[in-house]
C-alpha cells in the first residue's frame, strides 16, 4: 500500500449525495440532508466521511455502529423512551447499532461519521 491511498478529509473529491429521510419518517420540517462519503471498505462493512443535515426532525433505526464528531450546529438524539442527548460542535460519540429513535436538527449540523454494520454470517 502506498502513501497516495491515505484519505485525506481536506482533499478528498468524494461525489456529493443530497437526499431526504423516506417521507414516513419525517416528524418535522424539511431536513435536507447530504453526505461525502470519503471511503468504503472493500468488504462494504466500513464507511466514513461527512454528513450534513437541515433543520428538522426524523426517526432512526441503526442497525450500523457509527462513531460522530459534531463539526458545526446542535442537534438532539432522542431514544424510545424520549430521553434526551444535545449535541453541538465538538461533541464526540457512538451510536450503537439497534439504537431507535429520533434525530433533530436544531441548527444546521455538519458531522464526520465512521461507520461498522456488520453482515450476517
Amino acid at each position: 500500500m502506498k502513501i497516495e491511498q491515505i484519505v485525506d478529509f481536506a482533499q478528498a473529491s468524494s461525489t456529493l449525495e443530497n437526499y431526504h429521510p423516506a417521507p414516513e419518517k419525517v416528524l418535522k420540517g424539511d431536513p435536507a440532508q447530504s453526505v461525502r462519503n470519503h471511503y468504503a471498505s472493500p468488504c462494504g462493512q466500513f464507511n466514513t466521511g461527512v454528513w450534513e443535515g437541515a433543520v428538522g426532525q426524523w426517526t432512526v433505526n441503526y442497525s450500523e455502529h457509527e462513531y460522530c464528531e459534531i463539526l458545526q450546529g446542535v442537534s438532539v438524539l432522542r431514544d424510545k423512551d424520549g430521553n434526551a442527548k444535545t449535541l453541538r460542535a465538538g461533541d464526540r460519540f457512538v451510536i450503537p447499532a439497534g439504537f431507535s429513535g429520533t434525530w433533530e436538527v436544531l441548527e444546521t449540523c455538519r458531522k464526520v461519521y465512521v461507520i461498522f454494520e456488520q453482515t450476517a454470517e
